[in-house]
């Protein structure tokens, strides 16, 4: 398993260095990895090789793919899996690497839900308040209207620095990839943001993160999705209220108020304009939501 090991080893390497994919992202596609080489040594009866894999056709895909639904994946996840392993192929086989056209299961696209602007500001609100100390409801409170007022990615959000202090009307993110944007900051944004650094025990580093944990440490994006998780609870929203959600809100409203779809993908830091376009079907949906609601005769 050494060379297997060697193999997945550069894989790694390679999407987190030269790709530069998330965190995230590279755990998932190197599992993918692993996953595959363990299945075709046992499926082949031999030690896998460059050579093997560079020779694998769509009946070793297709018996793969079936091992994993009878781990009980479902389509969404067993198309990523196909797409891992289509890259990690690629990449053992270099710029001749012949891969197997294996057309994927159907994925049912599913619309972003966003939630109305009170609910935004509810939700926010009442982590602030419910918070353990005023500087951790500051600093909350901050994240929160930096997802919706700004359109942050938690991930970006957690990625400031203490750089971006004195802030100015504009901020630099860093987003997927790499890729930086500049994103306006309402002044309500601004404020919150400067009241979290004023209250904050901890000094701010250039290098530093901008938002701290309860000692001192970076923030976990999964303080604040647990947060919000309880403050849905206590003001009875529904289960689609997440911190992603405020970011989809951020563009529906931007939407609907007639921002046009080029100057939102830039906003949002989108590389294709298809995935903005997304939003022209939620702001129709939710059109259609009020009409039903609304109308006597729906």
């Amino acid at each position: 398993m050494a060379a297997c090991d060697d193999l997945c080893e550069q894989w790694r390497r390679h999407l987190a260095l030269d790709r530069r994919r998330s965190v995230h992202t590279v755990r998932a596609y190197v599992a993918t990895a692993e996953r595959l080489l363990a299945f075709l040594e046992e499926h082949r009866g031999e030690a896998v090789t460059a050579a093997m894999l560079a020779g694998i056709g769509q009946a070793d895909l297709r018996a793969f793919l079936t091992v994993r639904r009878m781990d009980g994946i479902g389509n969404v996840s067993a198309a990523r899996e196909l797409s891992a392993v289509r890259g990690f192929l690629r990449f053992v086989g270099g710029e001749d690497a012949r891969v197997p056209m294996l057309k994927g299961p159907r994925v049912k696209r599913g619309l972003p839900r966003p939630i109305s602007p009170d609910e935004a500001v509810a939700l926010a609100g009442d982590i602030a308040e419910t918070a353990r100390e005023p500087w951790i409801g500051a600093r909350d409170w901050a994240v929160l209207l930096l997802l919706y007022g700004a359109g942050l990615r938690i991930g970006e959000a957690m990625g400031l620095t203490g750089a971006v202090m004195p802030l100015g009307e504009t901020l630099r993110v860093t987003g997927k990839r790499g890729k930086t944007r500049i994103v306006p900051l309402l002044p309500q944004v601004r404020e919150a943001m400067e009241a979290y650094v004023a209250l904050c025990p901890f000094a701010q580093e250039k290098d530093g993160p901008l938002f701290r944990g309860a000692r001192g440490g970076p923030l976990s994006p999964a303080l604040i999705r647990r947060a919000v998780q309880g403050a849905r609870g206590r003001l009875g929203l529904s289960d689609r209220t997440t911190p992603h959600a405020l970011r989809h809100s951020f563009a529906t409203h931007l939407l609907g108020r007639g921002a046009d779809l080029r100057s939102l993908q830039e906003l949002l830091g989108h590389a294709s304009l298809s995935s903005t376009q997304i939003y022209t079907q939620v702001d129709a949906a939710h059109l259609l939501d009020i009409y039903r609601n609304a109308h006597p005769r729906a």
